[in-house]
């Protein structure tokens, strides 16, 4: 009976296979080879750590591969390979992960030659050298002054550059980040809202539902959605002393009687409330929401929506810039929409999502609602009133033109 053999998978670290292949036909003596493994020196960077090169020398030629760039193999990127190493004597094989590299010769010189013609050999070098040779005077001239052009303009970018590495210097990399910020703030809102169905014959279609809540998510919140139905008087006075934003509030306290109506009203409050909390933070993560027991997929889906990620010392960030906010702001008013008979209060939204009225306003006209001013009682100063702005979704939608014209200057007397 022939001997088995048992598998043991090796997920030590430094330890993959090296498989090389030369591009240019069969090694016979393999022995005489010098192989030698190269590592990136950014070992934090996670686009750089995992870069090699493989150098093997012989009398005649060295040979160069590495996994990264134009001359690496792209099967690395769509297949994983294995190396199995049978010890005959215990009969253990280990498996260890693997990558092919393509093993290309290098002629001594070749490179600096290339290098020293790279720019002789464009189409536009070998267009202006004959224009210098056999050109007539009117193209020598047009060639000169186009020099003298190319000349100013490499002079500017050194001055440009120049300049903006003072700036950087003076200020910081933290200002300069935060004038980013602001600027990014003015940038144009029509970019960030939802999508919106301007052919629809119902106004509840304009803006629809499962774009704003897919049916995935929506049945994710279900056991959530429950326990805001289920809140008692008590529990909403507990809320608003906890601060809960004042829209969520204003929608659990008029949830309707009917069981259907009712769920879908729950659910879309707990998610309004989530993605308010989230326009609050300067970051998130997969760990928020986790205590209050939000899905998976939703809070995988506001991250990849409504963050950007960015590079930090080694790690991706999921960060909640300015135009991501006025992101959720927009997203946020259409569901208020489909749960308020497509009419919305401004003044509350804009004060639990801590933007500006005027931005707010912004936000509404570009989405093409009609505006209006409504009475409401204040909690805050009780027996008074104060006007509320009111977004309203009427077919046609409306078109608001943008005030590009200067303000006139007053005439000196």
């Amino acid at each position: 009976m022939a001997a088995t053999c048992s598998w043991d998978p090796c997920e030590e670290t430094g330890q993959d296979a090296l498989i090389v292949k030369f591009s240019n036909g069969h090694v016979k003596k393999t022995e005489e080879l010098d192989f030698k493994l190269f590592k990136h020196s950014d070992g934090i960077n996670p686009r750089k750590k995992t870069r090699r090169i493989v150098v093997a020398e012989s009398d005649r030629l060295p040979y160069v591969g590495s996994n990264f760039g134009s001359g690496s193999l792209q099967c690395n990127n769509l297949c994983r390979y294995f190396v199995g190493v049978l010890d005959k004597r215990t009969m253990t094989m280990k498996v260890h992960n693997a990558q092919l590299f393509n093993m290309l010769p290098v002629i001594p010189g070749e490179s600096a030659v290339n290098e020293n013609t790279k720019q002789a050999d464009t189409y536009r070098e070998k267009v202006d050298a004959l224009i210098e040779a056999f050109g007539t005077t009117k193209q020598k001239r047009a060639l000169s002054s186009r020099r003298l052009n190319e000349v100013g303009n490499e002079t500017l970018q050194q001055a440009v550059a120049l300049a903006a590495t003072n700036v950087i210097n003076q200020k910081g990399v933290e200002a300069l980040r935060s004038e980013v910020v602001e600027t990014e703030a003015q940038t144009d809102t029509a970019l960030f809202l939802p999508s919106c169905n301007t052919e629809a014959d119902k106004a509840e279609d304009v803006y629809p539902f499962d774009q704003l809540l897919s049916p995935n998510e929506f049945d994710s919140l279900k056991d959530v959605g429950a326990k805001m139905a289920a809140l008692t008087p008590e529990d909403l006075q507990k809320m608003r002393a906890e601060n809960c934003p004042q829209t969520v509030l204003r929608h659990l306290e008029l949830l309707p009687k009917e069981d259907a109506a009712r769920d879908r009203q729950s659910r879309c409050a707990w998610y309004l409330s989530f993605l308010i909390k989230a326009s609050l933070q300067k970051r998130l993560s997969f760990k928020f929401g986790i205590e209050d027991g939000c899905p998976r997929v939703i809070i995988h889906n506001v991250l990849k929506n409504f963050t950007v990620e960015s590079f930090h010392h080694g790690s991706l960030r999921n960060t909640v810039s300015s135009s991501m906010r006025i992101k959720l702001v927009a997203h946020c008013l259409a569901l208020l929409l489909h749960m308020g008979d497509q009419t919305a209060n401004l003044t509350l939204l804009h004060r639990d999502m801590g933007i500006s009225d005027a931005k707010m306003l912004e936000v509404a006209k570009a989405m093409g609602l009609t505006l209006s001013r409504q009475s409401a009682h204040s909690r805050e100063q009780a027996g008074t009133q104060e006007e509320h702005r009111m977004a309203s979704l009427v077919l046609p939608l409306v078109h608001y033109e943008q005030r590009m014209g200067r303000r006139k200057r007053k005439r000196m007397n």
